[in-house]
């Protein structure tokens, strides 16, 4: 190789900090979604599916064999105050534990999906360092759920503003209540399952 050729390495460089915000959380314990008890602070998350859904069966069978090698989503949650520039030394909240007990919530009320099914790595983070370990993480396994099945981590937009559409994921594992209010997509679930299929034969 030639020395013109040779990129000095920074490790301050944006996508080297992600990069260890990644590997950090990929050491961490996989833990089933039902079993997760309260704990305090913010950062990134990753769902693992082991499930029999079929058009995810692909994926499931990966991580079955490769202890979860391939996340189905991955997400932040990040402090009080953080989008409006909060303060540095904010109290730990349980912003983490609430956002995955959420989730917990979603994949109870849908119809086709079983929580035991589910386990998660999660890394409480410096809030600087949040969503640029998101993002990282997406863009190295690109997620089902953050890229073709979107709609997951959607919250109910409460009463008399359900005139959007309804989500994809609401689509392919109906149950949420609010999600019904929704305007119907012109999609049907059978596309959305061909799409899955076409997409994970693709990235696995």
């Amino acid at each position: 190789m030639s020395d013109n050729n040779i990129v000095p390495f920074n490790p301050l460089d944006k996508r080297n900090l992600g990069e260890s915000v990644g590997l950090a959380i990929l050491r961490q314990e996989v833990i089933p979604l039902s079993e997760l008890k309260p704990f305090l602070g913010s950062g990134v998350y990753a769902l693992y599916y082991i499930g029999d859904f079929e058009p995810y069966k692909l994926m499931s069978n990966i991580n079955r064999t490769e202890v979860f090698s391939i996340p189905i989503y991955v997400g932040k949650a990040v402090p009080s105050g953080a989008r409006k520039g909060g303060d540095l030394d904010t109290m730990p909240e349980n912003k983490l534990y609430n956002r995955l007990s959420q989730h917990s919530k979603s994949i109870q009320e849908a119809v086709n999906l079983d929580l035991k099914d589910f386990y998660c790595r999660f890394l409480v983070v410096d809030d600087i360092w949040i969503p640029l370990g998101e993002s990282l993480l997406i863009a190295k396994y690109s997620p089902l759920w953050n890229k073709i099945v979107d709609g997951f981590g959607n919250h109910n937009p409460g009463k008399g503003r359900h005139l959007g559409m309804r989500p994809r994921w609401d689509v392919l594992h109906p149950g949420r209540s609010w999600a019904d209010k929704c305007t119907p997509r012109e999609e049907s679930s059978s596309q959305i399952k061909k799409e899955i299929e076409d997409y994970l034969q693709n990235i696995l």
